[in-house]
């Protein structure tokens, strides 16, 4: 076993993946820690699902080393692997079963796992009142519930979770939510792939962010967040009079594609004419005064707080979510 920080169940070092000439993966590197819910951003292609599948030794790495628990995932699979519970994808259930019954099954196939451990996780999910009901009967989250049921049979230490959420209305969002976090304090390290930005500022401790095939950026939400840039929406009357004053203030930048920048929430409540900018806030109230002495009128002036949304589409440049 090789040496490792006692709290990093996951270490993901400088992972390469080539398919025939192409490079799919070309450098990712990051680490998820006990009691964490680590949350993996990506847009379409950008290595999201390949990453995943090298974690679960599905495909292997061209290049670079995963551990779990110390443990390489390529090398040591069977003791690596023995740490991992994962669901990718979807749920893999019998419907036409119980869902005691399928537990049953997927017990069978682990050593060690007895019927006190299937009750314990029946518990830790809260399906006790479903549980002998057959898993055609059960909604959409008690199926992802079900899930995360079998991928904890075995105690493992990191839970890998797919788009846990996928499907679920508001209501079971949050519960799948409140579930995944009871988890993290009890000590399980998680790692949640989602394409729900604002899900994931909710839900996670931190996060990296993936493009065309790189890791951009590893860190806390709310660390990340601070560090991004907040925008201004100015509604002016006449706006390309004031757009063109705006356009020549060395401290502030239009913004071309606001909507490749905002989210559609935001959007929406905007004026057609409205001008986006980046500018510090120490600027405003010059950039106002200069508006008003040149005769446009400034008819509001809101400054968008940064989200985990907008951080994403800057750092990916507008690229959508999977």
């Amino acid at each position: 076993m090789t040496e490792a920080r006692e709290d990093i169940v996951l270490s993901v070092d400088h992972v390469k993946k080539k398919i025939g000439r192409k490079w799919i993966i070309q450098d990712v590197t990051f680490d998820v820690r006990a009691g964490e819910i680590f949350g993996f951003l990506g847009p379409n292609g950008a290595g999201k699902t390949t990453t995943i599948r090298m974690l679960v030794d599905l495909i292997k790495p061209t290049e670079g080393k995963i551990t779990v628990c110390g443990y390489d995932v390529n090398r040591q699979q069977e003791q690596a692997l023995r740490y991992i519970g994962s669901i990718v994808e979807n749920p893999e259930v019998y419907s036409y079963l119980t869902g005691w019954e399928n537990l049953e099954h997927f017990a069978r196939m682990q050593p060690g796992i007895d019927e006190d451990r299937i009750h314990e996780v029946v518990r830790i999910v809260r399906l006790e009142k479903r549980i002998h009901d057959k898993v055609s009967t059960y909604s959409l989250g008690m199926r992802q519930r079900l899930g995360i049921a079998q991928a904890l049979l075995g105690r493992p230490k990191l839970l890998i979770l797919d788009e846990p959420t996928n499907g679920l209305d508001p209501k079971g969002i949050k519960e799948m939510r409140e579930f995944i976090q009871r988890l993290a304090k009890e000590g399980l390290a998680v790692f949640v792939s989602s394409h729900l930005l604002s899900e994931i500022q909710l839900l996670c401790d931190r996060v990296a962010i993936i493009s065309q095939g790189k890791v951009l950026a590893v860190g806390g939400v709310e660390e990340l967040i601070a560090g991004s840039t907040g925008y201004v929406i100015w509604n002016l009357h006449p706006a390309g009079k004031g757009e063109t004053i705006l356009r020549g203030l060395d401290y502030c930048e239009v913004m071309d594609n606001p909507e490749l920048l905002l989210d559609d929430n935001i959007l929406a409540g905007m004026a057609k004419d409205a001008i986006v900018t980046k500018i510090q806030e120490e600027f405003t109230a010059d950039a106002v005064k200069r508006l008003v002495d040149s005769g446009v009128e400034v008819r509001g002036v809101s400054r968008i707080n940064p989200t985990l949304e907008q951080l994403f589409l800057q750092m990916t440049e507008g690229e959508s979510i999977d």
